[in-house]
């Protein structure tokens, strides 16, 4: 399968969620095993190895790609979730959205491993606010990202110039 042929597999709706927006929809993606399938897959022959320690993803969609792709590396999936979802204590990055701010959190216990090379993953990366504060949260923790992925990477939305990690993604434009 070709990365032109993931690519045509991704729904673009128009004027979601609001007029001018042109959403990314994963889920023709998920729902179709060779194609999901083949994801997992590019992105474990990319990691399988860099000593990747654990697999983090930022709520909700980076959680479809990150498990999967902790199964097959064989290590620890660390779920990054917002304020007030996790139950046990907690390490917390607040930053600024387009209007106002949220609250991302992991389990201060999260990462076994002093210095953990973690890699952190999600669906897409546009303005980068979330995945930035994510590595902020890692490295608050003690743990190093060895890499930030996404599945998609807009690029016209400059969200890499925030990241301090090196980024992969399977889709750069749509």
């Amino acid at each position: 399968m070709t990365i032109n042929e993931i690519r045509n597999s991704i729904r673009v709706v128009q004027n979601f969620p609001k007029d001018g927006i042109e959403f990314k929809d994963i889920t023709t993606i998920l729902n179709d095993p060779k194609v999901f399938s083949e994801a997992i897959h590019i992105f474990y022959e990319r990691y399988k190895n860099m000593n990747i320690h654990y697999v983090a993803g930022a709520e909700s969609r980076g959680f479809i790609f990150g498990v999967p792709l902790a199964l097959k590396l064989g290590v620890g999936f660390v779920p990054i979730r917002k304020k007030g979802k996790l139950p046990a204590e907690t390490i917390s990055v607040s930053y600024e959205l387009e209007y106002g701010s949220d609250t991302l959190e992991i389990h201060k216990d999260a990462f076994h491993e002093k210095e953990a090379n973690v890699l952190f993953i999600d669906d897409l990366l546009a303005t980068g606010g979330t995945a930035e504060a994510s590595i902020k949260l890692i490295e608050k923790s003690g743990s190093k990202v060895v890499e930030s992925a996404f599945f998609i990477n807009l690029k016209f939305l400059k969200g890499e110039e925030k990241l301090s990690s090196p980024i992969f993604s399977i889709i750069d434009e749509i």
